[in-house]
């Protein structure tokens, strides 16, 4: 029987990444392409990002290729599938880190935000993960969701993306149960990493002591929890938390 993905054979295994345009999807291409693995950058807007993270893949000893698209429909992310795996010759790995983060308080959301927000951050990883299961399953390969700390301590202002991601979990955890023996689907799942670029210096601070380790994460921290997830078989309906040890911290 064939091994699922281990770290000893990541070197030309090929893999897509959605959102690799930027912050932890750019950080999760990279470091997959420094194992030399042949790596689908996906990206919507953000094109200048991920040409930049191509060709870090590159440098870094991989093979990298841009696609693009909204994958705000099901027809989108069947196409992204068909297509990463027709330059890659096949998929091995599905990391699925494209997300909204938009607030929005129980008496300002709308059905328009609530539905792009689903969209993205749910549908889209359940129709990837659909249309990329025949490859998987093929090459025995590894799905990894990036989910949020917000699964296990939800918080205010972002109603849409707390719920869409709480509800990720889950879809990874149901996943590992439909996909197995043959595919391994697990989560990680963020804490304080990347505040957005203009949050005030007082907030930066005020994030950083609300964890055990009093600092702000790095999108590298993501990437080491992917590549652990990868390079561990006998793991899967996982969710791992980076975070700090904020899940731990008194209220």
């Amino acid at each position: 029987m064939t091994d699922t993905v281990s770290s000893y054979e990541l070197r030309n295994r090929r893999a897509l990444v959605t959102g690799a345009g930027q912050r932890v999807g750019a950080a999760i291409a990279r470091r997959l392409g420094h194992e030399g693995m042949h790596v689908a950058i996906h990206y919507f807007e953000s094109r200048s990002g991920a040409l930049a993270t191509e060709q870090a893949v590159r440098d870094g000893g991989g093979k990298g290729v841009s696609l693009q698209g909204d994958l705000r429909t099901p027809e989108a992310c069947a196409r992204l599938i068909e297509e990463a795996a027709e330059v890659l010759g096949g998929l091995d790995v599905v990391v699925a880190s494209a997300a909204d983060f938009e607030p929005a308080s129980l008496a300002k959301i709308t059905q328009k935000q609530w539905s792009e927000t689903m969209a993205l951050n749910l549908e889209a990883p359940l129709w990837l993960a659909q249309h990329a299961a025949p490859f998987l399953r093929n090459s025995r390969g590894a799905i990894v969701f990036v989910t949020c700390h917000s699964t296990v301590r939800p918080f205010k202002g972002y109603l849409p993306y707390v719920v869409s991601k709480a509800a990720l979990k889950q879809l990874m955890r149901a996943l590992a149960l439909e996909l197995a023996p043959e595919v391994r689907v697990n989560a990680v799942a963020p804490g304080a990493v990347l505040p957005p670029d203009d949050a005030e210096p007082s907030a930066r601070t005020r994030m950083a002591q609300r964890n055990l380790l009093g600092k702000l994460g790095r999108a590298e921290d993501v990437a080491d929890a992917v590549m652990y997830l990868l390079s561990a078989p006998f793991v899967t309906g996982q969710q791992l938390l980076v975070d700090g040890g904020q899940f731990l911290e008194a209220h």
